[in-house]
């Protein structure tokens, strides 16, 4: 029972994860297939640089929600004393990335969604929720500078494993140091494009400023 419930869980995970919140926006208020234009990407980077900041900021405020939820639905099993309470972060993990996956690999759109950056950004929110918004800051931070969201969510993403390093950060368990690793080279991996654009000086700027400066 416990190992069905655990499965039901994984699946409910993905499922959430494959949401494809850009793609269905995209479509119901502006008509368009985000995938058909910018870089091809069904995410929060493409809709900023598309569609803009308002649609760019609800696509990733959503994308959020669903790694946020995806990791939280682990402690059901603590509720329900299937697994004990220190192996919480284990499940969460697996949770979580099952939930990344299902972004970058959504079934309800055979299989082609965006990087994961904003749905990998609610999981850490759900198990480290400092160094999550500590990340944040940081790619508000760049976004904001250099128009750039691809800099910001790979700086972002690095500041994730490294802000644990620090002693006032470090997890009892040191295998969420190791995952946030292994997550920044599947960050680098997915931005392998964007990171060769922005080498080139050829990465496409997002439709986003800050109030009171021209463009």
């Amino acid at each position: 029972m416990a190992v069905l419930f655990i499965a039901v869980l994984c699946i409910a995970a993905y499922l959430i994860g494959s949401i494809c919140t850009a793609v269905w926006l995209g479509k119901a208020f502006y008509g368009i297939d985000i995938r058909k234009h910018g870089s091809g990407n069904s995410g929060a980077t493409n809709t900023f640089r598309v569609l803009g900041k308002k649609p760019g900021a609800i696509v990733m405020l959503i994308d959020i929600f669903k790694g946020w939820a995806a990791t939280s639905l682990a402690g059901l099993l603590v509720i329900y004393h299937i697994i004990e309470p220190e192996n919480l972060v284990v499940y969460q993990l697996i949770l979580g990335a099952l939930a990344v996956v299902g972004h970058i690999f959504p079934v309800y759109e055979r299989f082609k969604g965006g990087k994961g950056v904003a749905t990998l950004l609610g999981m850490m929110l759900a198990i480290e929720p400092l160094v999550a918004l500590l990340c944040m800051a940081i790619f508000v931070v760049v976004l904001f500078t250099s128009r750039y969201v691809s800099l910001g969510s790979i700086l972002g993403a690095l500041a994730f494993p490294l802000l644990l390093l620090l002693p006032r950060f470090h997890p009892e368990n040191p295998i969420l140091i190791i995952f946030g690793f292994v997550l920044f080279a599947v960050v680098v991996l997915t931005h392998r494009k964007n990171i060769n654009r922005l080498l080139a000086g050829q990465e496409s700027k997002a439709n986003i400023k800050l109030p009171g400066l021209k463009k």
